[in-house]
């Protein structure tokens, strides 16, 4: 009788499912001050307050725990981290309020921005060309405002709180539209997201997105579709957005106060979230790449 082979066909590994979120760190690796995620081209993760406030720390690709990468001066913490196309780190510190930048293959911190009149530098994000956008919000007040950062005919950094149309409540979670033409601004004690238009050192044609309860809101990002990612603190979502402002989804998360986001992962669709509540790190797959991710690679 003829031999029969079998062979063993082994399925191959189930993609992990879209928007569903898994905890990446272990609890209490960062203080309650965890923000500012942010992705560089090799993959590798930066927060900030990893184990005390005014340090960065770093997760490297597949790793399951973060470790310190650097410290910011003394006296300073940071609340927000980019990086551009060449690989340069731009950090927010609202303590001191100053602009912070690491070249690329260094981890000193050094003074590029700084402004007295400044009520605290909270989230930036970073334009096509350079151009740095930072909400400014001042809490107390309940009120805030835009500035734009960028290098004069010297090669210096130079900022100015930008004009508005109308007056702004407390400035937190920002990012450009993928054309660059627009940013959106989103303001915590409202619960709004607002459009404004870029022309020059003036935001123009505000326009209300949408708005959820007050108190309710952070850090928020784009995709190269256009759609807003927005982490909703106390919720314990991150909310997706269309232009328009529909919410198209409501992403649950393993804890309650998320308070930002950035896209990386090799294709630019694994989300990272910062937890409040527990100190650490989730992400969740998306289905379109992130905005900052496809500028790194200078493909947009």
């Amino acid at each position: 009788m003829a031999a029969v082979l079998v062979l063993a066909i082994t399925p191959a590994l189930a993609a992990p499912k879209l928007f569903e979120s898994t905890q990446l760190t272990p609890s209490g690796e960062y203080t309650f001050g965890i923000e500012g995620p942010a992705v560089d081209r090799d993959g590798n993760l930066y927060v900030v307050n990893f184990g005390k406030a005014g340090t960065i720390g770093k997760l490297a690709p597949e790793a399951s725990a973060s470790e310190k990468y650097t410290e910011l001066p003394e006296g300073s913490i940071g609340n927000a981290i980019r990086i551009d196309a060449a690989g340069t780190m731009f950090i927010a510190d609202y303590k001191r309020h100053n602009i912070f930048a690491i070249a690329p293959g260094a981890t000193e911190p050094q003074l590029v921005f700084h402004a007295d009149e400044m009520s605290q530098p909270n989230d930036i994000t970073l334009a096509r060309d350079g151009t740095i956008y930072a909400s400014d919000p001042a809490f107390k007040a309940r009120s805030g405002r835009i500035w734009r950062i960028a290098k004069g005919p010297d090669g210096a950094m130079q900022g100015v709180a930008m004009t508005a149309p109308r007056a702004m409540g407390t400035t937190n979670g920002i990012d450009l539209s993928p054309d660059g033409r627009t940013l959106y601004v989103g303001e915590s004690n409202s619960g709004e997201i607002w459009s404004y238009a870029i022309e020059g050192d003036a935001l123009t044609r505000p326009k209300l997105i949408t708005k959820f309860e007050p108190n309710t809101i952070d850090g928020l990002r784009t995709d190269v579709s256009g759609r807003l990612l927005v982490a909703r603190i106390l919720k314990g979502t991150i909310a997706v957005l269309a232009p328009d402002g529909r919410v198209t989804r409501d992403i649950a998360l393993k804890a309650k106060e998320p308070t930002n986001l950035a896209f990386g992962g090799s294709d630019g669709k694994t989300v990272y979230v910062t937890q409040r509540q527990g100190g650490f790190i989730e992400s969740f797959r998306t289905d379109v790449e992130g905005r900052e991710h496809c500028l790194q690679r200078h493909v947009c």
